[in-house]
C-alpha cells in the first residue's frame, strides 16, 4: 500500500538520531559511488594521482628531517632544557668521547704486568700515529683531541697536551720510558701517592683492583683508555655532523680496537665511540628494510588470494590486491607531503608509518570488497555499466559508514597525541593523522574505482594484467544467481555464532574475558617507565660487550653530574665553602640522590679544592705570585681571578684537570662561573635476566639533586646539569603522556563512534571493548618485559585506533540488521562482516609475523604490540562484543515495515533500493 504525503512526513519526523546518521553517511557515499566512482572510475583514479602529486611535490621540496635525540624525545620548555642552555652558555660542548676497557686476554688475570702494558702502549701509539684524510686535509690525534693535560710530568710528547685518561700517563705515553721501567706497579703507586686521593683514584680508574694491607696497589683486571676529541659538530638536515671527528673515530680508534685480537694477543678490549650508537642502530634499521618489504609481499599475496580466486582466471582479483598496495603508497606520499607542508619534521620513528598504513588499509580493502560482493544480485554478464555504477553506490553506502567510523577514530586518536610535549611523538602522530585521512579518501575513491573497473573486466571476461585481451572460454559462473556467502561467512552463521550466543557460551565468554581484564589490570599496575637505550643496541653488537664490561669493572660511577656556580664576586666570597663541597656530597650513594662518593677523580673534580691544595703546598709563585692571606687565599678578588686563570691555563699546574672547569669573561678579568664535577653511582637493575638502566632511580636522583642544591643558601647562585637529565625529563613525561593520550583517545573514540553509528548503547559497548583491549595489552606488555618508552607509547596510541576497527565494523553492522531477536541480528552481523574483519586481521598478523624475526628493538616492539592488538582486538570484536550486543544491544535503525518475502533485508538495503530508483529516474 502506498503511503500518503502526511504519513511519509510523519515517518520522517519520527526517524531516530541513529537512522538520520546512517542515512546521512550512507546517502553521501551512495551519491559518490553511483554518480562518480561507479560512473566515472577512470576520472576518479586520475584525480587521486593528481591530488597525490599536488601534495607530494611541494611537500617533499620543503622536507625537513630531525635525528637529534635532544630534539626528538626531550619535552619542550622543561627545567632540564633550561639547565642545558645555561650550562652551554658557560661551557660549550667541546668533546667527543671514545673509550676502551683494556683487559688481559686470560680472563681474570692481572693486566698491570709489563708485557700487557707494553702491548697497550703500542695500541695507544697506533691510535696516536694514525692520520685520516677529510676533504684533502690530514688529521692525527693531536689535531682532533680536546686540549688538556694527559701526562704526570713535563714532557715534550705532543700528546701530553691532549685530554686522555689512562694509567699509561704515568709513562707520559712514551714506549721507551715504559720499557726501561723495571717496576711498573711501583711506578703507579709512586705517582698515585703523590696525588690527592691518588690511591682512591686508582680504585675508580681500574677494574677489580687488588690492594695490599699497606694500601699499595698489587694488581687489576682492567683499566680504561679514554680519548676526548674537539666537537666540531654542525646541524645538517636535523642531524649533528662532525666529519673530521667521525672519520678519526672510524679509521683510527675503532679500527685499532677491532685489530686487537689479531695484533695484540695478550689483550682483550671492549670499546665505545661517540658514533657507535648511530652506526649500530642505523645499520640494524637498514638491514630490516628487507623484512618490511617481505611483509608487504605477504599482505599482497593474502589480499589477492582472499579477494577472489587464487588461480588467475574468472573470479581472480590480483589486480585489486595491487590496488590495495597502491592505496597505501598514494596515502603515504600525499600524507608525507601535506605533513611537510604544514611544518612537521620527519624523524627516525616515522619510517614505520607505511607499515601501519598497510595494516589499516588492508582492513578497509576487505570491507569494501565484501560490500561489492554482497550487493551483486545477478550474474555479471547481465550487468551493464550503469548497473555496476548503481551497485558501486550501494556497496559504498554499505561499507562507507564502517570505514568512516574506523578511520575517524584512528585519525582522532593520533590527532589528540599530536599535541604531545614530546616532539617526536607529536610529529609522528601528526603525520599518522594526515596519512589516515588520505588512506580513507583513497580507499573510498581509488580502491572502489579500480574495483568497478575490475567488475567490468570480469563481466567482459577479460584477462587481469592484459586487460585488453578477452579470454576464449565463457565466464564460469552461475547465471541465475548473484552473491553467495563464502565459507567464512557460513562458519560464522552456522558454527561460531550459535556457540558463543548459547546460554552456556555467553557465560563462558563473560568469565574468560573477566579473567583477561583482571590480568590486564594487574599487569598495567606493575608496568613502569624504563630507560631502554640499551635495548636499541642490536644483538651481537660490540656495544653490548662494552656496557657489560663497564657494569662488571666500573660499577661505582655512572651518569656525570656538574654543579655550576655563577657570579665571580660570590665565588670569591664563598671560596672556602666551595673548596669543602665534598663534605656535602659524601654519604649519598645508597639513597637518593645516589651521588658517588667524592673520593676519586672519576667521581669528583673541584677546581676550588685543587687550587686550595696547591696554594697551601706551593704558594702562588708559579701562578701569578700574588699575596696570600692568613687563609692561604689571594687577598683580593682581582688577585683571585688572576691566580685562578693562571692555575687552570694549559701547561700550568692545574691546567690538565681543571682547564674546562672555569668560565672567564671575554677579557679574562672576571669569573663568570665554575663547575664542580661529580657523578652518580651506576643506576641499573636487572629485568628479564638483563641489566638495564633504572629510570625510576634516575628520576629520583635528578629530583633529589635539584632539591639538595637549591637548599645551599650559603653558596653562590647555582644550578645542576647532567647530559642525562634531558632524557630523564622524558621519562617523567612519557608515562603521563601514555595514560593521558590513550585515555583521551579512548574517550574520543566513544564520541566518534556515537556520531557515526548513532547509538549511545552500541557506541558505549564498542568503547568498553576498546578500553578492555588496551588494558589487556598493557598487561601482556608487563609479562613480555616491554617497558613504557618512546616506542611503546607510539604503539599504544596506534593500538587504540586499530582495536576499534574490529569492534566498530561488527557494531555498525548490528545496527543495520532488522528484527526483534538480538541473537539473530548478532548472527547476521557476524555473517555479514565477520569474514572481512577476520581476513583483515589475518593479513595484518601475517605481515607482523615477518617483523617478529627482526633483531631491531623498534621493529620487535612494534610487531609484538601490533600482534597483541590484532589478537586481542579480533577476539573482542568477534567474541565479546557479539555477546554484549546479544544481551544489551539496542534496536536497529528505524525502517519501513519489511516485506514478508525478504525477511532478511536490512534497513540500509531498503534505503539503497529507493536511492537506486532516484538515480535511474534522474
Amino acid at each position: 500500500m502506498c503511503q500518503t504525503t502526511d504519513e511519509s512526513s510523519s515517518a520522517a519526523r519520527k526517524k531516530s538520531f541513529s537512522t538520520k546518521v546512517e542515512d546521512f553517511i550512507g546517502g553521501g557515499f551512495y551519491w559518490l559511488g553511483a554518480n562518480y566512482v561507479g560512473a566515472k572510475p577512470k576520472l576518479m583514479i586520475i584525480l587521486c594521482f593528481v591530488l597525490t602529486i599536488i601534495m607530494a611535490g611541494p611537500g617533499f621540496a620543503m622536507w625537513e628531517t630531525e635525528n637529534r635525540q635532544e630534539e626528538l624525545w626531550v619535552p619542550q620548555d622543561t627545567q632540564a632544557e633550561e639547565e642545558t642552555e645555561q650550562y652551554e652558555s658557560f661551557f660549550p660542548r667541546n668533546a667527543r668521547f671514545n673509550t676502551m676497557i683494556v683487559q688481559s686476554a686470560s680472563n681474570g688475570k692481572n693486566v698491570l704486568n709489563k708485557a700487557s702494558l707494553e702491548e697497550a702502549m703500542n695500541l695507544h701509539m697506533k691510535i696516536e700515529n694514525k692520520t685520516v684524510e677529510v676533504e684533502g686535509e690530514e688529521y692525527s690525534l693531536t689535531d682532533v683531541c680536546a686540549p688538556g693535560g694527559g701526562c704526570v710530568s713535563g714532557s715534550n710528547n705532543p700528546v701530553c697536551s691532549c685530554l686522555i685518561q689512562s694509567v699509561l700517563k704515568y709513562w707520559n705515553y712514551d714506549l721507551p720510558t715504559l720499557q726501561n721501567d723495571t717496576d711498573v706497579i711501583g711506578t703507579i703507586n709512586q705517582y698515585a701517592k703523590a696525588e690527592k686521593n691518588g690511591l682512591e683514584n686508582l680504585k675508580g680508574a681500574l677494574g677489580n683492583p687488588v690492594f695490599a694491607n699497606s694500601g699499595d696497589l698489587v694488581s687489576a683486571e682492567a683499566f680504561s683508555m679514554s680519548y676526548f676529541l674537539k666537537n666540531r659538530a654542525v646541524v645538517v638536515d636535523g642531524q649533528n655532523e662532525d666529519p673530521i671527528g667521525e672519520a678519526w673515530e672510524e679509521e683510527a680508534f675503532l679500527a685499532a680496537a677491532e685489530s686487537v685480537p689479531q695484533e695484540y694477543p695478550l689483550l682483550e678490549v671492549d670499546y665505545f665511540a661517540t658514533r657507535s650508537f648511530s652506526d649500530e642502530f642505523g645499520d640494524e634499521i637498514s638491514s630490516d628494510v628487507m623484512l618490511v618489504q617481505i611483509s608487504y609481499v605477504v599482505s599482497f599475496l593474502y589480499l589477492g588470494a582472499n579477494l577472489g580466486a587464487f588461480k588467475c582466471g574468472t573470479g581472480s582479483r590480483w589486480t585489486m590486491a595491487f590496488s590495495g598496495v597502491m592505496v597505501v603508497a598514494l596515502s603515504t606520499a600525499a600524507g608525507f607531503g601535506l605533513s611537510s607542508i604544514v611544518g612537521l619534521f620527519f624523524g627516525p620513528i616515522h619510517s614505520i608509518l607505511p607499515f601501519i598504513l598497510l595494516g589499516i588499509g588492508v582492513d578497509d580493502g576487505f570491507v569494501i570488497a565484501n560490500a561489492f560482493n554482497r550487493e551483486r544480485t545477478v550474474a555479471r554478464k547481465d550487468e551493464s555499466n550503469d548497473d555496476i555504477a548503481l551497485r558501486a553506490g550501494r556497496a559504498m553506502a554499505r561499507a562507507g559508514a564502517s570505514i568512516t567510523v574506523t578511520s575517524a577514530t584512528d585519525l582522532v586518536a593520533f590527532a589528540i597525541s599530536s599535541s604531545s610535549s614530546l616532539p617526536a611523538l607529536a610529529s609522528f602522530c601528526g603525520y599518522a593523522a594526515i596519512c589516515i585521512f588520505f588512506l580513507w579518501l583513497f580507499a573510498s575513491v581509488f580502491f572502489s574505482a579500480t574495483f568497478v573497473l575490475d567488475e567490468r573486466r570480469q563481466r567482459d571476461n577479460r584477462r587481469e594484467c592484459l586487460c585488453w585481451m578477452t579470454r576464449k572460454g565463457d565466464v564460469e559462473e552461475d547465471e541465475d544467481s548473484g552473491f553467495k556467502e563464502g565459507g567464512l561467512s557460513t562458519f560464522f552463521r552456522q558454527y561460531h555464532a550459535p556457540t558463543i550466543l548459547s546460554t552456556i557460551g555467553k557465560l563462558v565468554v563473560v568469565l574468560c574475558f573477566a579473567g583477561l581484564l583482571a590480568f590486564g589490570i594487574w599487569g598495567a599496575m606493575n608496568l613502569s617507565v624504563e630507560d631502554s637505550q640499551r635495548d636499541f643496541i642490536p644483538e651481537g653488537s660490540y656495544l653490548t660487550d662494552y656496557f657489560e664490561a663497564a657494569d662488571d669493572y666500573f660499577p661505582s660511577t655512572g651518569i656525570d653530574l656538574a654543579i655550576v656556580f655563577e657570579g665571580g664576586d660570590d665565588i670569591y666570597r664563598y671560596r672556602q665553602n666551595l673548596a669543602d663541597l665534598d663534605s656535602r656530597l659524601s654519604g649519598k650513594a645508597t639513597q637518593p640522590p645516589y651521588i658517588a662518593e667524592p673520593a676519586t677523580s672519576q667521581s669528583y673534580k673541584n677546581v676550588m679544592d685543587g687550587l686550595a691544595i696547591y696554594l697551601n703546598a706551593s704558594g702562588s709563585a708559579a701562578i701569578g705570585n700574588v699575596p696570600l692571606g692568613d687563609d692561604n687565599w689571594p687577598t683580593t678578588q682581582e688577585d683571585f681571578v688572576t691566580t685562578l686563570k693562571n692555575y687552570t691555563s694549559f701547561g700550568s699546574p692545574g691546567g690538565g684537570d681543571y682547564a674546562r672547569s672555569v668560565s672567564f669573561s671575554d677579557d679574562g678579568t672576571a669569573v663568570n662561573a665554575i663547575k664542580i664535577d661529580a657523578a652518580y653511582v651506576r643506576l641499573t637493575k636487572e629485568m628479564g635476566g638483563e641489566v638495564i638502566d633504572d629510570a625510576d632511580k634516575q628520576i629520583d636522583a635528578m629530583d633529589e639533586t635539584r632539591d639538595m642544591v637549591s637548599g645551599w643558601e650559603d653558596l653562590p647562585e647555582r644550578f645542576v646539569y647532567s647530559p642525562k637529565f634531558i632524557a630523564v625529563e622524558g621519562f617523567k613525561t612519557i608515562q603521563k603522556e601514555l595514560f593521558l593520550n590513550v585515555g583521551l583517545a579512548i574517550a574520543a573514540v566513544g564520541v566518534i563512534v556515537f556520531l557515526t553509528v548513532g547509538s549511545v548503547v552500541t557506541s558505549l559497548l564498542i568503547t568498553i571493548n576498546v578500553a578492555m583491549c588496551i588494558i589487556e595489552i598493557l598487561g601482556f606488555m608487563y609479562v613480555l618485559d616491554i617497558v613504557i618508552d618512546s616506542v611503546s607509547v607510539i604503539n599504544m596510541v596506534l593500538a587504540v585506533g586499530l582495536s576499534v576497527d574490529y569492534s566498530a565494523h561488527i557494531g555498525h553492522s548490528f545496527m543495520t540488521k532488522r528484527g526483534d531477536d538480538k541473537n539473530e541480528r548478532t548472527t547476521d552481523a557476524l555473517a555479514d562482516m565477520g569474514s572481512a574483519v577476520l581476513s583483515g586481521a589475518i593479513s595484518t598478523f601475517l605481515a607482523v609475523v615477518v617483523l617478529l624475526f627482526s633483531s631491531s628493538y623498534v621493529f620487535v616492539v612494534l610487531s609484538t604490540q601490533f600482534a597483541l592488538t590484532v589478537g586481542l582486538g579480533i577476539i573482542h570484536g568477534l567474541i565479546l562484543l557479539p555477546v554484549m550486543l546479544s544481551v544489551l544491544g539496542p534496536k536497529a535503525h528505524d525502517s519501513p515495515e519489511e516485506p514478508a518475502e525478504n525477511p532478511k533485508k536490512t534497513v540500509h538495503e531498503e534505503t539503497m533500493d529507493s536511492n537506486d530508483e532516484d538515480v535511474v529516474n534522474t
